[in-house]
């Protein structure tokens, strides 16, 4: 498709508009180097790495405005290992899950699995929607999904009213966690990897966990539930607590996400990120109400994701064509989610993107659609 070519004063200022491995910062990268010498290649159980750990961990716990009592753990992994990981050691009985896409429906399906617990409940809702919890009498876990990456759809984050009171409000946050507010006293663990909003490499999962939730975790640890080491929380717990990682984690993904982090806080925190997010979606969901062949794929304003756009196109337009031709341009990563199978765009716009480059973005398009 290079044989449109976009002219440079249309291009956006950075190209990468991926769901991740998302954009990092130029300047977190340049601040790794300048730390290489005494924080890469050293040992992950001595100061200069434990000083990072916890950093990033108080820097979290800053940027969510975390109540007493919430902790900020860490472990080797991804939300994928994180959704065995609460099969083993947050999930008692039984889990109701929301499931509205592809990774809302991963964790079901995990605990679906575990011989080991009882049979989970399943609220669905078409793509492009989602669900709402319905209290359940036996169900001790709520598994939400704050922002859905496949389909662009985020929810808001309530307990389920007329729920046990000792049951469990879960969260993933994966692509949602930096770039949407949300009030830690409606959740109990709110869980994610950083390689979306928090501008880093993937291979970590971090989760902020209630007082609520650290007691479930310590009580299943000590009725003897085998659980193997890698996926024991009681594990992570007592390592995060040491401001260390079970194992040698990835010492680049916390230095980067660790900086992201203080980034955000030096610009005003949780609301000036996520503000940056909603001014992005602002732009490109006028933009696409406005346009003759492109419309939001999510039909309810207020579902609409701030992180993450999903744009369909009028089938007279081949979306794939529109992806391809941006690429060669040098925008990259705006195909829809391979499993979704629509004729649309998907776009990041997590807080490290400029929301002026999401403007530009739309220009981008509009020259491709008057070529195609």
């Amino acid at each position: 498709m290079s044989e449109i070519t976009i002219p440079a004063g249309l291009l956006p200022s950075d190209g990468r508009f991926g769901c991740g491995p998302s954009k990092v910062r130029p300047e977190a990268i340049e601040a790794l180097a300048a730390v290489a010498g005494s924080y890469l290649g050293t040992s992950h159980r001595q100061a200069t790495v434990l000083f990072e750990v916890g950093a990033f961990r108080n820097r979290l716990a800053e940027l969510f405005a975390l109540p007493d009592g919430y902790e900020v753990l860490l472990a080797n992994g991804g939300s994928s290992l994180f959704w065995d990981t609460a099969t083993f050691g947050l999930i008692e009985d039984r889990s109701q899950h929301l499931c509205f896409g592809e990774f809302s429906s991963k964790f079901f399906t995990a605990a679906e699995a575990a011989p080991h617990l009882g049979e989970p409940m399943k609220v669905e809702a078409p793509v492009g929607d989602h669900p709402e919890a319905v209290a359940t009498v036996g169900i001790d876990t709520y598994a939400f999904t704050h922002n859905e990456t496949s389909t662009g759809v985020m929810m808001p984050l309530v307990r389920p009213a007329g729920a046990d009171p000792d049951a469990l409000v879960v969260v993933d946050a994966t692509s949602g966690a930096g770039g949407l507010r949300f009030d830690p006293d409606q959740v109990d663990v709110y869980y994610f990897a950083p390689q979306k909003c928090f501008a880093s490499d993937g291979g970590l999962w971090i989760a902020v966990v209630s007082p609520r939730a650290i007691e479930r975790i310590e009580r299943i640890a000590a009725s003897g539930r085998w659980t193997p080491a890698a996926l024991d929380l009681k594990i992570a717990l007592d390592s995060s607590r040491k401001d260390q990682t079970n194992n040698t984690p990835a010492l680049a993904t916390i230095f980067l996400a660790s900086h992201q982090t203080q980034w955000m806080l030096d610009h005003g925190g949780l609301s000036w990120s996520s503000g940056r997010c909603a001014a992005s979606a602002r732009t490109i969901y006028d933009w696409a109400d406005a346009h003759a062949v492109a419309t939001p794929f999510v039909k309810d304003p207020a579902k609409r994701s701030n992180v993450v756009a999903t744009i369909d196109f009028d089938e007279s337009v081949d979306a794939a064509r529109i992806a391809a031709t941006l690429r060669a341009n040098g925008i990259v990563d705006t195909e829809p989610y391979r499993k979704l199978g629509r004729n649309q765009l998907r776009v990041a716009m997590f807080p490290a993107i400029e929301p002026s480059d999401v403007e530009a973005l739309t220009r981008c398009v509009d020259h491709v659609l008057e070529r195609l």
